[in-house]
């Protein structure tokens, strides 16, 4: 159990609705009446974001999230077979917990999972990927207008805008969490 009071951004709270990670705390004390504590938090397992009040002081159940790293292996369609960093022990993560993320894993990859009791609840990947190119319409000489983008197939499969100089077979730098272009690698 935890104070309200103790409480800050990040930790989570095993409530009666489910397991929540708190995305904003607010202490509010009115000019008249008892303080309360106002949060935001997002489960766990949909991703949904709730806002919840409560009286300061008041006790809630913590929970204890374990954090560790996995190697990627491959997917199929059992799910997607990752291996233990430290005990080299071989699982499969359901599809539901990768989601859109699927679009970003290449073999060999380490990402970091987050477990509670045992069950994996959250996918955390590395803020960037480097995948290659597998298609790009070539780019048409004379249209090199400032700023200018076409769609370009990843390895993944993912599509993505990319300026009009990337080519097939180039590699290039993705942000993991918007899925935008940050730059040509090679």
């Amino acid at each position: 159990m935890i104070s309200t009071n103790d409480v800050k951004p990040g930790m989570a709270l095993n409530l009666p609705e489910g397991l929540f990670s708190v995305v904003e705390y607010q202490h509010v004390k009115p000019g008249k009446g008892k303080a309360f504590v106002r949060m935001k938090l997002k489960n766990a397992r949909t991703g949904a974001v709730i806002d919840r009040t409560f009286r300061a002081g008041e006790n809630l159940p913590s929970a204890r999230i374990d954090r560790r790293d996995f190697t990627f292996l491959y997917s199929d369609d059992m799910g997607f077979h990752v291996m233990d960093g430290e005990t080299f022990e071989q699982s499969a993560l359901p599809a539901e917990l990768v989601s859109d993320d699927a679009d970003f894993l290449t073999e060999g990859m380490t990402i970091r999972i987050a477990m509670f009791e045992g069950t994996p609840v959250e996918l955390e990947l590395p803020a960037s990927v480097e995948l290659e190119v597998t298609f790009a319409e070539p780019g048409v000489k004379g249209d090199r207008v400032s700023g200018a983008t076409k769609p370009v197939t990843l390895s993944t499969g993912k599509i993505v805008q990319a300026p009009l100089f990337i080519e097939e077979g180039d590699i290039l730098k993705i942000d993991t969490r918007t899925g935008d272009y940050i730059t040509r690698v090679t």
